[in-house]
């Protein structure tokens, strides 16, 4: 039986987190299965394999020193003084989770949800460079981000950092606020698909001579829509565990996240689904399974402090804003992203992080006691948390990535590109008693 924990969460709270954490996989299944089924066919098996590794190296290089430098809200960490005010800037905690007491404490839960949590940050990129992305480039690209990348940000975030710290601080409502990782996760992985994006640069095909995009269908629409309903479930979890864990809502108000969660999905995929049939005739099956990932990723930063019909809004706009994303990096940015990444986690979730100033109602103690705090403080808390990802995350993880370019190759050679991934580095097609169609058609 898991013990009591001794500060700032209930048993029944413990055992309800528990639950909520072990759905997270779910959403791990689903975006492999997204970056899969708009990938090609003969990188199909690739795209899977790396999904498996990716996942395992980010847990090994989470558990060696992520969490040793998120750590955990009132833990050991780096201060400086700034101003004569102490900022958090990250943890010092023991690495391989020496001495940290996994028992259903706040921290150990923290860690393991970390773990899972990392994986799906790590995943993200995986959809922006499929179908020419080195199996060994991206291992050696997620152990830096779940190394010192994502428990970087998550330490000023969850962790008791300077961002969470605004608010004591400087009075912003109650600091920067990220329930279940609108920033953290999704636009932390969202902005290093975009790194790995311009470092890979476009697929074969892609561009013409005029630099006008081509389109390049993804292979299975089935693996897409399927990876939908599973990511789904994880977000459910996600959020929930988030909201428990990091913002101290009682089991009973996971009800009210899980209802925001899917009505942001489901306002957002409709969305998209209009917009395509009324800009093409159709309703386009890529676009609103992006739209439906968006609404999921902006669900994330507000989903337990707003009202179901503010989550109805916040899945609209990012329906729209995830579909006209794509387009507008797609054409007037030369940026290949097949997964649509970078629109549904990095718009999606820098979308979900703002939504928290301008529609959240966070209770936030005061010399009253409890208080609706929803003032301009707290949108200026999450503008200072977005300047901080595009502004120090978005140079940090593309340097990181350069360097890692120039002591090993991410991109694959053109021969693997042209073969397939499938057979150039694992020896064998996803499937090997179909004809693999090339795309002569889409060379220029």
């Amino acid at each position: 039986m898991i013990p009591a924990p001794t500060v700032g969460i209930s048993y029944p709270a413990t055992l309800l987190c528990l639950v909520f954490i072990f759905l997270v996989p779910c959403a791990a299944a689903g975006l492999a299965l997204i970056s899969t089924g708009l990938g090609r066919s003969r990188s199909a098996a690739h795209s899977m394999m790396s999904s498996m590794c990716v996942l395992a190296v980010a847990a090994l290089a989470y558990f060696v020193c992520g969490f040793a430098w998120q750590g955990f809200a009132g833990g050991p960490a780096h201060v400086a003084l700034v101003g004569g005010k102490e900022w958090s800037w990250i943890a010092f905690g023991e690495f391989f989770l020496r001495h940290q007491a996994l028992d259903g404490s706040p921290a150990s839960l923290a860690a393991l949800l970390g773990i899972f949590s990392v994986g799906l940050a790590a995943l993200i990129p995986l959809g922006s460079g499929a179908d020419r992305w080195r199996l060994g480039a991206c291992c050696a690209s997620t152990a830096v981000l779940a190394g010192w990348t994502y428990p970087l940000f998550a330490h000023w975030v969850w962790g008791g950092g300077w961002l969470a710290e605004l608010g004591t601080n400087y009075g912003l409502g109650r600091g920067f606020v990220d329930t279940g990782g609108a920033g953290t996760i999704q636009a932390v992985g969202g902005l290093t698909a975009l790194s790995i994006a311009w470092i890979l640069g476009a697929r074969h095909g892609k561009y013409t001579h005029e630099g006008l995009p081509t389109a390049i269908p993804g292979h299975n629409g089935v693996l897409v829509m399927l990876g939908c309903m599973l990511a789904l479930i994880g977000w459910l979890g996600l959020n929930s565990a988030g909201a428990i864990l990091y913002n101290g809502a009682e089991p009973g108000q996971t009800v009210q996240v899980a209802i925001n969660t899917i009505l942001s999905a489901a306002v957002a995929a409709l969305t998209a689904a209009v917009i395509t049939h009324a800009r093409f005739g159709k309703p386009d099956a890529s676009l609103t399974a992006n739209g439906w990932i968006g609404g999921l990723a902006a669900s994330s930063g507000a989903c337990a402090f707003v009202s179901p019909a503010m989550a109805a809004m916040i899945g609209l706009l990012a329906g729209a804003l995830v579909t006209f994303s794509v387009e507008w990096f797609e054409l007037h940015m030369s940026v290949d992203d097949p997964g649509g990444s970078i629109s549904a986690h990095a718009m999606g979730g820098l979308w979900g992080v703002l939504s928290v100033g301008l529609f959240a109602r966070i209770p936030a103690m005061g010399d009253a006691g409890m208080h609706e705090s929803g003032d301009t403080g707290q949108w200026l808390a999450q503008l200072v948390g977005i300047a901080t990802l595009i502004g120090f995350v978005l140079p940090m993880t593309y340097g990181l990535n350069w360097l890692l370019d120039r002591m090993y190759t991410q991109r694959v050679a053109a021969e693997g590109e042209r073969q397939g991934m499938d057979l150039y580095e694992l020896g064998a097609g996803a499937y090997p008693d179909f004809i693999v169609h090339n795309d002569e058609f889409t060379e220029r």
